[in-house]
């Protein structure tokens, strides 16, 4: 006990402050070892759940992606002694290079061919899944079939549909009194090709996504523009598909994402199985071209840079996702 004897002032002098006693502080009881084991379980083990992701994606995702970034800045050409530092002279010759651009012109050609009717069909599959149809669950199963089968056999299968002599689509052609077409050799008909078998893949997968959405919509909604009189095509366009647009969105972005990463249908559309996209290039995508430089040519630093440019474009896709998105969910709360 201390005591403090601060003067404080009066009518008859200076008189000092009476004691005042101050209680040591309590010391908290000390918990179990089961209660301590128990909080440190609730504070660490949700960190160790999602260590295993990191710990992956640092060894296969992050550690080849850096070093990527680092062959490029090389002349490293695979079985060289020594590997000369170029800087950013590989992003220069690729932005120079011709068959770049090509390639590059050719992957979004593909993309647009193939994005702007798959997600048309994928809206108009998903409003059809939505409706009472019978064995709606094997419907919704089939349309996931093009996907899980092996995209070998679909690449394969498609290949021989527009061959260019015994095609089974030049043939119906040449029956209906048509010219065939070259489906490898023309440059916008191997673009069609390819986008056809694209969409194959695709389409029903993004339905049933444009599908779950379609769902979670209330069906008030609905029963409220039915009793206005709203008939059903005017509640899809006017209902349906303005609460679809962030689902919308999502689906063309990763569609994008994914589609500047083509590379196995226009490899296994090529007879040769080359990596050339044609005898003049006119299939060939930006990633075929990376196989062509880093895999037959074995520059690995004129690939590495090519992979980082389209690293980088996919970063603003999908940061333009993230902000379209993010403005759109916003803008319907303000609403």
């Amino acid at each position: 006990m201390t005591a403090d004897l601060t003067e404080v002032p009066s009518g008859r002098g200076v008189e000092p402050r009476p004691p005042v006693r101050r209680e040591p502080p309590e010391e908290h009881p000390k918990l179990p070892l089961r209660d301590r084991l128990t909080r440190l379980d609730v504070k660490f083990t949700p960190y160790l759940f999602i260590a295993p992701f990191f710990v992956l994606f640092a060894v296969i995702g992050l550690f080849p992606l850096l070093y990527t970034g680092y062959v490029s800045l090389f002349d490293w050409e695979l079985g060289g002694d020594e590997h000369p530092f170029v800087g950013l002279g590989n992003y220069t010759a690729l932005l120079a290079d011709d068959q770049f651009w090509n390639a590059l012109f050719n992957t979004v050609s593909i993309f647009v061919l193939s994005s702007v009717p798959q997600m048309i069909t994928a809206v108009l599959l998903a409003a059809l899944l939505n409706t009472a149809l019978r064995a709606r669950t094997a419907w919704r199963m089939g349309v996931l079939l093009p996907y899980v089968a092996s995209l070998v056999a679909l690449a394969i299968i498609f290949s021989n549909l527009f061959g260019k002599q015994y095609g089974l689509i030049n043939t119906f052609l040449e029956g209906v009194g048509l010219s065939p077409v070259d489906w490898q050799g023309n440059w916008f008909a191997s673009h069609v090709a390819i986008a056809t078998m694209v969409n194959w893949r695709w389409t029903g997968y993004n339905a049933l996504i444009v599908l779950a959405a379609m769902q979670a919509i209330p069906r008030e909604v609905h029963e409220a523009a039915l009793v206005d009189g709203a008939g059903a095509v005017r509640r899809f366009v006017s209902i349906t598909l303005p609460l679809l647009r962030p689902t919308i969105i999502f689906v063309v972005i990763t569609s994008t994402i994914g589609g500047l990463q083509i590379f196995t249908e226009p490899k296994l559309f090529d007879p040769a199985g080359g990596s050339g996209g044609g005898f003049s290039h006119q299939y060939q995508t930006v990633v075929l071209y990376l196989y062509q430089a880093g895999f037959q040519d074995f520059d690995l630093g004129y690939a590495s840079a090519m992979a980082w440019i389209l690293f980088l474009v996919v970063l603003v896709i999908a940061a333009a996702n993230f902000f379209l998105t993010r403005r759109i969910a916003s803008t319907g709360e303000s609403e």
